[in-house]
């Protein structure tokens, strides 16, 4: 390689450290400001100390706030991929102007703000008497959340050949069986990404939350968000430190299983 390939391979090597550089190491400072001793956050800190986690940890408040958060994530996800997959396998099959339609009010969560569905999902969950409850909440965030899995599941489908459909029904297999043997292992890495973006949507959303959440059914970004209101000391970072902690380790998982349901589903 010539001297001035080099540079420029450095250099864009440079641009791309700086640009990560840029929008991780905001995200990332609340960690080390985690772990100090004082009553106000200070980086680096002063004095390193695991203080606020014990608080944390030893607060009922914060953990029922985490425990409602794994709680709403848990049955989003899982409702989300339910009917996720379900629309993706029904849209694959339609073409035309209706399939653009129902894509676009399935997809529409995504490209109206946040605070406009928070608003219209309030006076619908208060009507319905579903404001304040952990199944209001929770289908609300299968409306946000049921988008990557369609998004997801459509995309693996592009790799399904329907000759294997026929050769399969060709065989006698039942609707059922073609499905558990033939579209979902192939369709498994895109199933298995829409629900961890899924856990992670819900497990972040703090707008939709804030209208619908009750007392008895804070998540943990409202507890962050009520207590900022009030004082700003380390234990908000603890919480921030989980929520980042949370993410890594979902997206981890996902690139380890995504390989493997990608490889036994080849044929």
């Amino acid at each position: 390689m010539s001297g001035e390939g080099r540079f420029a391979r450095a250099s864009v090597h440079v641009f791309g450290s700086s640009v990560l550089a840029f929008l991780l190491l905001p995200i990332l400072a609340v960690v080390p400001a985690s772990f100090n001793y004082g009553s106000f956050i200070r980086l680096p800190p002063e004095t390193w100390s695991t203080r606020w986690y014990l608080r944390f940890f030893a607060d009922r408040e914060w953990l029922t706030s985490l425990a409602t958060s794994i709680e709403v994530a848990t049955i989003a996800a899982l409702v989300s991929v339910a009917l996720g997959t379900a629309a993706a396998l029904g849209l694959a099959r339609m073409t035309g102007r209706l399939r653009a339609i129902l894509l676009g009010l399935i997809l529409g969560p995504m490209i109206v703000p946040v605070i406009v569905l928070a608003v219209s999902l309030y006076y619908i969950g208060r009507y319905w008497g579903l404001t304040g409850t952990l199944s209001g909440l929770a289908l609300a965030h299968v409306l946000i959340c049921m988008p990557f899995v369609v998004l997801n599941v459509s995309v693996s489908l592009r790799a399904l050949d329907p000759s294997w459909l026929r050769a399969a029904e060709g065989l006698g297999a039942s609707p059922a069986r073609v499905f558990l043997t033939v579209t979902l292992p192939t369709i498994l890495p895109g199933l298995l990404g829409g629900a961890v973006f899924a856990l992670i949507s819900s497990f972040d959303e703090v707008v939709l939350s804030i209208f619908l959440a009750g007392v008895q059914t804070k998540t943990l970004p409202v507890k962050m968000w009520e207590v900022v209101r009030l004082e700003f000391t380390p234990i908000l970072s603890v919480a921030s430190t989980l929520l980042i902690l949370v993410t890594v380790v979902l997206f981890v998982l996902f690139r380890l299983a995504a390989p493997r349901a990608g490889a036994s589903a080849s044929p």
